[in-house]
């Protein structure tokens, strides 16, 4: 299976892991090292992807998102990635309007890692251990590895009362996902937020092969 980056969210992107078809098999620390630490979240996440990839299709659809879904939760501030994501237009959605965009966004995003993460074939993550200070904030360093080649993928991550979370993703460690996800949703909200809402229930659909 090779490595596939996407840019746009509406090709299908698993924005907040990018890279298709991806386990973890290696990684520059052992998990129970950095217990609290923001890699040791990244490592988290990686585990949880690779007990689901080895699942594979055997397992149905909903059973490995169940599976998966604590984990993406914990590990990603999703409240924050869809505000951001959403931009300026957040404030002008109702409370209401706020709390079905976060559920579906958060399903939405589940689905995501549970379609592209969906099978093992060799290849692996490598974390460091050792992340690099921005501001308050703390990048995790990372890459991807598929076929001999490497992918560098970074986590913008940042302590939400005493657990570091997820707060952007950054593709060749410049690119950010939050903006290209603003810039989807943008076009989407033109026409309202029943429209986002919409799209990202069928893109659920989509992925689960109609099972959620």
């Amino acid at each position: 299976m090779k490595t596939i980056i996407r840019a746009s969210l509406l090709q299908g992107l698993v924005l907040w892991a990018p890279v298709a078809g991806l386990s973890f098999t290696a990684s520059l620390v052992p998990v129970a090292a950095q217990a609290a630490g923001p890699s040791a979240q990244i490592e988290r996440l990686n585990q949880a992807l690779l007990g689901i990839m080895k699942q594979g299709s055997a397992v149905p659809f909903p059973q490995r998102y169940q599976t998966l879904a604590p984990v993406v939760q914990q590990v990603l501030d999703l409240p924050l990635l869809l505000k951001n994501s959403v931009g300026l237009k957040w404030n002008s959605l109702t409370p209401e309007q706020q709390s079905q965009l976060l559920d579906v966004f958060t399903r939405f995003t589940v689905a995501r890692y549970v379609s592209e993460f969906s099978s093992f074939d060799g290849q692996s993550f490598r974390v460091s251990p050792n992340p690099v200070a921005s501001g308050s904030d703390q990048v995790v360093q990372s890459q991807i590895v598929s076929d001999g080649t490497a992918n560098r993928i970074d986590y913008l991550m940042r302590n939400d009362g005493g657990q570091w979370k997820v707060v952007d993703v950054l593709l060749d460690g410049s690119i950010s996902q939050v903006a290209v996800t603003r810039s989807d949703f943008r076009t989407l909200l033109a026409a309202g937020p029943d429209n986002l809402l919409d799209k990202l229930r069928q893109k659920i659909s989509d992925l689960s092969g109609g099972t959620m």
